[in-house]
């Protein structure tokens, strides 16, 4: 009937306590060699976590106190994020089996969104390894003896003991009571009744086989003393009862290291016990592992475990990186490290008689916070043009977030449509890291010319935002990359013949504004193109620059029947150096007509006579109006006349603001020998860009003449425009390059009394124009000579 009743109120309680299912993957239990494990998500359980212990008598909330006496530790790790509870076989309301079959049942009890939840928790365990006769357990928060409950006399039974309780046994009437003697650094203490114990902490417990015997740390029976330089705390319990003319009487000691740990700088965490805490032949077993795993000697060793025996102590060294350990990053002022280990360690001691003692100590491990160090490498590759920077030593619980580069902002990662890239890799050392990658001609770079040493310097300053996890706090980690280029070329023109004259193109470079680009001494303005009939576009990608034949600025040579070679020059100068550079195309040419009137007074004529002289009439037989000036070049239709301004019986008219040179071609009849005008040449000069006139015939011109040819033959009241037919197949004439010259500025136009002229010839390449115009050879002018 009593059984009825007591298994109804466990189950009233147990159904009282089922309240909520525990989500899949925040909870873990395990049973270990001697002990329950569970281990419960704090993202789950909040930082308030509780646990109650559940038998047939009732509900134990495991306050501090109660888990130390009845065999329970709980720890909150918020590092680890996650609360744990470890349970002793042995403990207090566990439902034990035999000493064989160990069922928990607990309550766990966490607050979502301010509402207490309740989860019931269940698990049955059984010991992976036999029973020793007596086995020592170190806990966190208490120390527990059990030895075997068969009494049996050894040899080796202390008198010192016996001693102890002669007086108590001979002046007390109520030893059948179970007492309890302490001894503390060899003084005997008043004994006292198990019941009396218990109120004072102390846990006492006859199971199946086992008398358990359970001391809190810090308790005032107990004492703490130095053995080998190692501290230890040691409680020595004498439990005894007289039983008529029999006494019984069981000697418990527990003896634990309470070294708390320490570092190297090797890379481990390490920590020491005496080697023998109990009397003992030898120590015949140490076995070490994390997390309560058991790993013999040899095993720890291959594990990168340091085990070792010196002046009597075990030193046992833990490397850092070893499995089951947890490492966090931590940022205060800087960025930290620090590594936390739940060491379970176990030795096994052989006392005179033989009998065994099984020693098992669980302690945490804690390093200081150590340095940590990010690494930067910058990787930049000059002749790729892409900053490369490396960002190396990122521990796992570190992500990146976002990045600044030159004060702004990008988050990570980067849009499909930046030019910027991250790239992260996972290293092998439980490490990752992040490659940037940023175009030097990206807009967010900084140029900065050198005029020193004559570079350009990009730079990059860059400020990776970091996030640790531990308490998402952010890290900063700065940067900042130089990389510098020789290249501070000048800008280079990309030129290319068309039918009507040459286009010049030039894509635009961040350190283009070092050069200043001109035709002649005039730079290359809007309104330098308008007034010269150049077409011009310029914007923030490339300048565009069509220049139409015959326009101001080119010059010709080679002039023939069969075509004409026309190269325009463009000049570059570095404001900081003045240092010029030129940019030259030269393109061939055929036309059917043309006129040209050089600067240095030459006028060159092609004319087309189909219709102006007589069918079958040979156009070498027309002339200047000097019949000794003949063509230089005649075929069936065409002739060429080349000649000085002021020869050939030119006339000259002096207008208000030009002067104009004129002649006459004519064709000599066969027969009667006259001659009749067909066509009339004129080369017309502005004044302003003449400096003397008429002095020994010479002439003198900053600019080219304005032709026209009048075909007076058909029609004396027009001009006829030349007609421009380029080959086939243009060819970009080569050209080799000169030596550099010294930039010239423009000077305003000087107007001398008009009495002598110069005008530069038209000019003529030796050899695939293999040195450059005349004109700049006699300057003897300091430049580099661009042909394309």
């Amino acid at each position: 009937m009593a059984f009825e009743f007591c298994m109804a109120l466990f189950l009233s309680v147990w159904s009282m306590a089922r309240s909520d299912q525990v989500p899949e993957g925040v909870l873990h239990m395990e049973c270990r060699d001697r002990y329950l494990m569970i281990a419960v998500d704090l993202s789950f359980a909040g930082m308030e976590p509780s646990f109650d212990a559940i038998d047939q008598t009732g509900v134990y909330p495991i306050t501090e106190q109660y888990a130390a006496k009845c065999g329970y530790s709980v720890t909150v790790h918020p590092l680890l994020g996650l609360v744990e509870l470890r349970a002793s076989y042995f403990s207090c309301h566990t439902d034990n089996k035999d000493d064989d079959v160990f069922t928990f049942h607990f309550n766990l009890s966490a607050y979502h969104e301010g509402k207490k939840v309740t989860y019931a928790l269940t698990k049955t365990c059984s010991p992976s390894l036999p029973w020793s006769p007596r086995e020592v357990t170190c806990e966190i928060n208490y120390m527990e003896v059990s030895v075997r409950s068969k009494i049996t006399c050894h040899s080796g039974t202390k008198k010192d003991d016996w001693n102890a309780l002669k007086p108590v046994l001979a002046h007390s009437s109520t030893t059948s009571d179970w007492q309890v003697m302490f001894q503390r650094a060899g003084e005997q203490m008043a004994p006292m009744k198990l019941s009396q114990a218990r109120t004072q902490g102390y846990g006492f417990d006859l199971t199946n086989g086992r008398l358990v015997f359970r001391a809190p740390y810090g308790q005032p029976e107990s004492f703490s003393t130095e053995v080998n330089g190692v501290p230890v705390e040691m409680v020595h319990a004498t439990v005894f009862s007289r039983q008529r003319w029999t006494v019984v009487m069981v000697d418990l000691v527990a003896a634990c290291s309470m070294h708390e740990g320490s570092h190297d700088n090797r890379g481990f965490v390490m920590w020491k016990t005496p080697e023998l805490l109990y009397p003992s032949v030898n120590s015949t077993q140490i076995i070490v592992g994390l997390n309560g795993e058991r790993n013999e000697w040899p095993v720890a060793e291959e594990k990168g475990y340091i085990v070792e025996r010196e002046n009597d102590t075990v030193h046992i060294s833990i490397p850092y990186n070893a499995e089951g350990g947890y490492r966090k990053s931590f940022v205060t002022g800087g960025l930290y490290e620090f590594y936390i280990f739940h060491l379970y360690f176990e030795q096994i001691f052989v006392d005179d008689d033989h009998v065994e003692t099984a020693l098992r100590i669980h302690r945490t491990l804690v390093t200081p916070l150590l340095p940590w160090l990010l690494f930067t490498d910058n990787q930049t590759v000059l002749e790729d043009r892409v900053f490369t920077v490396y960002l190396g030593n990122v521990p796992e619980d570190i992500a990146l977030a976002s990045v600044q580069l030159n004060g702004q902002d990008f988050m990570v990662p980067f849009l499909n449509t930046s030019s910027y890239t991250i790239i992260q890799a996972v290293q092998p050392n439980n490490t990752h890291s992040y490659t940037l990658k940023v175009p030097f001609d990206d807009p967010i770079v900084i140029q900065q010319v050198s005029k020193e040493d004559a570079v350009i310097h990009y730079r990059l300053d860059i400020n990776y935002t970091l996030n640790v996890e531990f308490l998402n706090e952010p890290y900063y980690h700065l940067a900042s990359i130089v990389a510098w280029s020789p290249d501070v070329s000048s800008p280079a023109f990309d030129a290319a013949c068309s039918e009507s004259g040459i286009s010049f193109k030039l894509d635009h470079r961040p350190f283009d504004y070092l050069w200043e680009i001109s035709v002649g001494a005039d730079l290359l303005t809007s309104e330098l193109a308008a007034q010269h009939g150049y077409i011009l576009s310029n914007d923030s990608q490339s300048l565009l620059l069509d220049v139409p034949l015959f326009t101001h600025g080119y010059q010709y040579n080679n002039v023939t029947l069969k075509g004409f070679v026309a190269f325009f020059e463009i000049l570059v100068r570095n404001h900081e150096t003045s240092e010029v550079q030129t940019a030259v195309k030269t393109c061939p040419f055929i036309s059917n007509e043309l006129i040209m009137c050089s600067t240095d007074g030459q006028m060159t004529v092609v004319v087309d006579l189909s219709l102006a002289i007589p069918s079958g009439g040979s156009p070498g037989r027309t002339s200047l109006k000097d019949n000794k000036c003949g063509p230089k070049e005649a075929d069936g239709t065409r002739a060429l006349f080349s000649f000085p301004v002021n020869s050939c019986g030119s006339t000259i008219k002096l207008g208000k603001d030009n002067v104009t040179y004129q002649n006459a071609i004519l064709y000599n009849e066969p027969v009667s020998g006259d001659a009749t005008e067909i066509m009339v040449a004129r080369c017309t000069y502005p004044l302003a860009s003449l400096h003397r006139l008429f002095l020994l015939y010479k002439f003198e011109s900053d600019t080219a003449g304005v032709g026209s040819i009048i075909h007076t033959a058909q029609s004396t009241t027009g001009v006829q425009s030349p007609i421009i037919k380029p080959k086939a197949a243009l060819q970009t004439i080569p050209a080799t390059e000169g030596p550099a010259r010294k930039f010239i500025p423009s000077k305003p136009a000087v107007h001398p009394p008009a009495r002598y002229i110069k005008v530069s010839r038209i000019h003529s390449f030796p050899r695939g124009f293999g040195e450059g115009p005349e004109r700049f050879s006699q300057t003897k002018m300091n430049r580099v000579q661009k042909h394309f």
